[in-house]
């Protein structure tokens, strides 16, 4: 099996719209969450999210084609040419037929179908765009990526609701790792923040519905009541360590294991033993052949929701044993909120640049400990410290579980 590395970053983000603005905020604990400006909330239950800030599609993509795509393929090409600019890698200088694409979103292009369905209603809807089918597929973020880049491997979107992200970089991982490419360019993209889509979720009761931006997104906290919608996207350049290092790569670190499995118990809610998500840890590291006292940090799933957050913590202990009680273990949704499919993307990104940097993120905006929620949930201030290893933890509707693990090189 071949080792496989981390050689490109590129994000879009409520933190900022690039990797260094987004890696600036994950380290001063920048609260991404505000009042939503995309449509009025003035009759509405849920009245804040995270919002992408100041984003102007143009400057990553011709203005012909910003048209023809939803807001979540756009975050994704703006990720993406962000990464490969940040690999160094001339795309004309490899073999497009061993460089492949995995982006994931959960959703696709919710904001197209909300908006052609009231123009279908009101005209007919044989007066719909003649792009509204390739601009809602969950798989164009993926398509567009490959066509820009000429990659002729394996183009494939994972949909996996909240493991998306994390499903689509472990499985690049894998692809890579097995014999099957070079080079892939993988995360996840995601544009919610539309009135069907925060209606959707109000419905479910999944959603904080707190005007307080500072006590919305507040993971492991025993007054969460929900979680803050996100938006945004992030994208990996994964290569084949040997091929990275022949042509003079920046390598961030390696990608060491990668676990999956699913509950397989319920539609919306998680295991309440954390039993499958504790499997799907250790599957992360015995894949990686790295030992429970290895792993220094976890980005949790850290929702912010009453289960899922006390799911997780009895999901680590497990998996973990006596070294839970070492593990440093936060979630970046406290900053940014939840990017539903490309949420694993982001924290994937994040947690690169923790092992890179030796820098642990904090869980923002903790006020009041919960007991069913005893970790080292790093509160409030990130910290200096050492990190050989960190995990990064996505747990979706449908019982999906996802882990992977990133290493120092050596």
């Amino acid at each position: 099996m071949r080792r496989v590395v981390v050689t490109g970053l590129g994000a879009v983000t409520p933190i900022g719209n690039s990797v260094k603005e987004t890696w600036d905020s994950v380290k001063k604990g920048v609260c991404g969450i505000a009042p939503i400006t995309r449509y009025d909330v003035s009759d509405r239950k849920v009245t804040l999210a995270g919002e992408v800030k100041n984003f102007v599609p143009e400057a990553f993509i011709d203005k012909r084609d910003v048209r023809k795509m939803d807001r979540f393929t756009q975050f994704a090409m703006a990720a993406a040419k962000e990464a490969v600019a940040d690999s160094g890698m001339n795309p004309q200088e490899t073999d497009p037929t061993r460089c492949g694409v995995i982006v994931s979103s959960g959703i696709g292009g919710l904001e197209t179908i909300q908006g052609e369905d009231a123009k279908g209603l009101e005209k007919g809807y044989d007066r719909i765009s003649p792009y509204f089918i390739p601009m809602v597929i969950s798989n164009m973020a993926a398509g567009r990526i490959a066509i820009e880049y000429g990659f002729q491997g394996m183009c494939s979107c994972v949909v996996t609701a909240c493991a998306s992200g994390t499903n689509a970089i472990g499985d690049a991982f894998r692809h890579i790792r097995d014999g099957y490419a070079e080079v892939m360019l993988c995360g996840g993209a995601e544009a919610s923040i539309t009135p069907l889509g925060i209606g959707g979720f109000t419905s479910l009761k999944a959603l904080c519905q707190s005007d307080e931006p500072q006590r919305a997104s507040i993971p492991f906290d025993k007054e969460r009541s929900g979680f803050v919608m996100g938006e945004g996207a992030a994208v990996l350049v994964l290569e084949e360590y040997e091929h990275a290092v022949k042509r003079g790569a920046k390598i961030y670190c390696e990608v060491a294991g990668y676990g999956v499995n699913c509950d397989a118990h319920h539609i919306t809610a998680p295991l309440e033993n954390g039993a499958m998500a504790c499997a799907c840890m250790k599957q992360a590291m015995a894949d990686g052949k790295i030992a429970a006292e290895d792993i220094d940090y976890i980005n949790a799933h850290g929702t912010s929701t009453a289960l899922n957050d006390k799911c997780e913590t009895n999901a680590i202990r497990m998996a973990f044993g006596e070294h839970a009680d070492k593990l440093m273990v936060s979630s970046t949704k406290s900053m940014t909120g939840h990017l539903l499919g490309a949420s694993g993307a982001v924290e994937g990104v994040i947690t690169v640049l923790a092992v890179q940097n030796d820098f642990v993120p904090a869980t923002i905006n903790y006020k009041v400990p919960d007991e069913n929620c005893n970790l080292d949930i790093v509160p409030n201030e990130g910290r200096n410290t050492r990190v050989r290893c960190a995990m990064s933890n996505s747990l979706g509707f449908g019982g999906h579980n996802a882990s992977v693990i990133f290493k120092k090189i050596v």
